[in-house]
């Protein structure tokens, strides 16, 4: 795909960000994901409350974020630490907001399998906390981050908004049960929340124990520290590996949607398939251009519980609703990433034996 530079992403965010004067509220600011949207609000000229609890996110990606403002984009933060499962922390987060992007939550399907009630509490009860009290607010905009887990075992390629089978992890099925809320608060006070199933996301500020495509920075600090890489499966096992930036564009488009274009789900995407034999020998080719060469060959292991075979994004219903086209596809959002994966990971506490 063509790949086109920040400036001139679909129907120019920079200026439909230059009409908006509201507050934006960024729960799980402090990750990856939130981390990245704060990033692109407060450069450009947005006001910006960010809600984290500090369990999954971290303090040092928001003093990266300040580092790169300047001191007027610095006042434009507001942080508050907080926990969604805490109503009265909900209900003060949203107190004059127009917009909310709600980011915070548990990913990883490995931990909601080992703690499936933990991952209940936040990722539905803390949603449910969250979408209750912005409907009291009368916030302007909802936009919540789903999962492609929610297709479950459902077969066919490429996955379509509207055809889903039954999930097949804890993790997934809190993704679908968010769902299944915002169609109820669609359809029962006239609340449209709009649902984001992000497909793998992958980018700086990246958590390597994390759940958004944790396979790409986990191989590249495996390669960068020469340790084992383990793949579970024959390496043929697909993904629609998808760059932050995307994910940015999406919630942002989302969120300044018209009515009509509300109250659904979309997929987030570049619309494409990598097995992980593929993504292997490119991370490696990539690392050769940084001077770091992995000579190791990958362990195959048998497949993992709760995984799905083959992920693919059908993402029409974005770009036609919402204006969405990815800007990035998996070999552009390597080569930009790449330097701060090799920075980030080359830390000694960073090695790591891992597996996909």
């Amino acid at each position: 795909m063509t790949v086109a530079p920040a400036a001139t992403q679909p129907r120019n965010l920079k200026y439909l960000l230059s009409r908006e004067n509201g507050i934006w509220l960024v729960t799980g600011g402090a990750g990856f994901i939130g981390s990245n949207l704060i990033d692109f609000l407060i450069k450009n000229g947005q006001r910006v409350r960010c809600l984290d609890n500090f369990a999954t996110g971290y303090q040092r990606n928001i003093a990266a974020l300040k580092g790169g403002f300047t001191a007027e984009e610095a006042d434009n933060l507001e942080m508050m630490e907080g926990d969604i499962r805490s109503r009265n922390d909900c209900r003060k987060a949203v107190q004059g907001v127009r917009h909310v992007l709600h980011q915070a939550g548990l990913g990883s399907v490995p931990r909601s399998l080992r703690d499936p009630l933990t991952s209940n509490d936040v990722n539905v009860g803390g949603f449910l906390n969250m979408l209750e009290h912005a409907r009291l607010e009368g916030v302007g905009s909802f936009v919540f981050a789903s999962s492609s887990s929610t297709y479950g075992d459902e077969p066919n390629l490429p996955k379509i908004e509207h055809r889903t089978g039954k999930p097949l992890s804890p993790y997934a099925a809190t993704k679908l049960i968010n769902e299944i809320y915002a169609q109820n608060y669609t359809h029962s006070y006239g609340f449209k929340p709009i649902g984001l199933r992000y497909f793998n996301l992958f980018g700086p500020r990246q958590d390597p124990n994390g759940a958004y495509s944790a396979v790409i920075p986990r191989w590249i600090s495996a390669m960068i520290h020469h340790t084992e890489i383990s793949i579970n499966g024959d390496g043929e096992t697909s993904r629609d590996f998808c760059y932050v930036q995307n994910a940015v564009q999406a919630n942002i488009l989302a969120a300044l949607a018209s009515e009509e274009a509300k109250g659904t789900i979309y997929n987030v995407a570049v619309g494409g398939r990598t097995t992980l034999n593929t993504l292997f020998q490119l991370l490696r080719s990539e690392l050769v251009e940084l001077g770091i060469h992995y000579s190791r060959a990958p362990i195959y292991k048998a497949f993992r519980d709760g995984d799905v075979r083959h992920s693919q994004a059908d993402i029409s219903k974005a770009r036609d609703l919402l204006g969405y086209q990815p800007t990035y596809d998996l070999d552009a959002g390597i080569k930009e990433a790449l330097p701060w994966y090799v920075t980030e990971l080359s830390q000694p506490n960073f090695p790591l034996e891992v597996e996909a």
